[in-house]
C-alpha cells in the first residue's frame, strides 16, 4: 500500500450469482486516495458505485482483488477486525440516513462514540448537533425531523467518532434542491475543517464538481480518473 494513501484498491471485482447466471457489479477496479483528498465516484444508477462503496469500508468482501484502508488489508480481518476498523476510522453518511428511530438526534450521534466507551459522548455529540444548526432538536425522535434535518443529524454521527476517512453514497437523493445545498456545503465545511479524506459516491455531476477528483464508473468500471479542473469546493 503507498504510504500517503488512507485507501487503495487494486483489482476490486464483485460478481454475484443469480438464476440467470454470473452478474459481475464491479469490474477490475484499481485507484487510491490520498490522506486529506476529497474524490467523487460518478455513475449512473446501476453502475456499481454503492457496491464499489460498501467493499472499499468493508462492508462486503470482493470476488478478487485487494482493499487496504489506513494501512490495514481487509482480507486479513475477521468480521469484527473489520467492525473495529470502521468504528476507529470509517465515518459514513448513507441517502436514506440510516438513523435508528428509537434513540432520539443526540442518542444517534452518541452512538460509535458509545462503542468506543468514550465518556465525553454526550457533550462532543451536543456540540456536533449544535454545528449542524439542531441544538434545538437534541431530544427529537428522526420521525419527528425533516428529511434535511435528519440528513444533518447523520453528517453529525459520521463525524462524531474523528474519522480519517468519510464514506458518502449519494447524501442529498432524497432531499430537495434547497435542502440539498445546505446539506452540501455542511458536508463540505466539517470535512475541510477537519481534514477528513472523502470518498462520496453520487450521479450528480454538480455535486461531484464539489471534489477535486472525478472517477467515472459505468457498467463496474472505470472509464475516467481525472483530477477536477472545475474543483469548486
Amino acid at each position: 500500500m503507498s504510504q500517503d494513501a488512507i485507501l487503495e484498491v487494486q483489482g476490486l471485482t464483485k460478481t454475484y450469482s443469480s438464476a440467470s447466471g454470473q452478474l459481475t457489479v464491479v469490474r477490475e477496479v484499481s485507484f487510491a486516495v490520498a490522506a486529506g483528498a476529497t474524490c467523487a465516484i460518478l455513475g449512473p444508477s446501476g453502475s456499481g458505485k454503492t457496491t464499489l462503496l460498501g467493499l472499499c469500508a468493508g462492508l462486503d468482501r470482493p470476488t478478487r482483488g485487494d482493499v487496504w484502508l489506513a494501512g490495514e488489508h481487509l482480507a486479513d480481518l475477521s468480521e469484527d477486525g473489520l467492525s473495529a476498523l470502521r468504528n476507529r476510522v470509517v465515518g459514513f453518511v448513507f441517502q436514506n440516513f440510516q438513523l435508528i428511530p428509537t434513540l432520539t438526534a443526540l442518542e444517534n450521534v452518541m452512538v460509535p462514540l458509545e462503542l468506543r466507551g468514550d465518556r465525553g459522548a454526550r457533550a462532543r455529540s451536543t456540540e456536533l448537533l449544535a454545528q449542524v444548526g439542531l441544538a434545538d432538536r437534541l431530544k427529537h425522535y428522526p420521525v419527528q425531523l425533516s428529511g434535511g434535518e435528519q440528513q444533518r443529524v447523520g453528517l453529525a454521527r459520521a463525524f462524531s467518532n474523528e474519522p480519517s476517512i468519510l464514506f458518502v453514497d449519494e447524501p442529498t437523493g432524497n432531499l430537495d434542491a434547497e435542502t440539498s445545498e445546505r446539506v452540501q456545503r455542511l458536508l463540505f465545511e466539517l470535512n475541510a475543517d477537519r481534514g477528513t479524506s472523502l470518498v462520496l459516491v453520487t450521479h450528480d455531476e454538480e455535486l461531484a464538481r464539489r471534489t477535486q477528483r472525478i472517477i467515472r464508473l459505468r457498467g463496474g468500471a472505470i472509464v475516467a480518473d481525472e483530477a477536477n479542473a472545475g474543483f469548486i469546493s
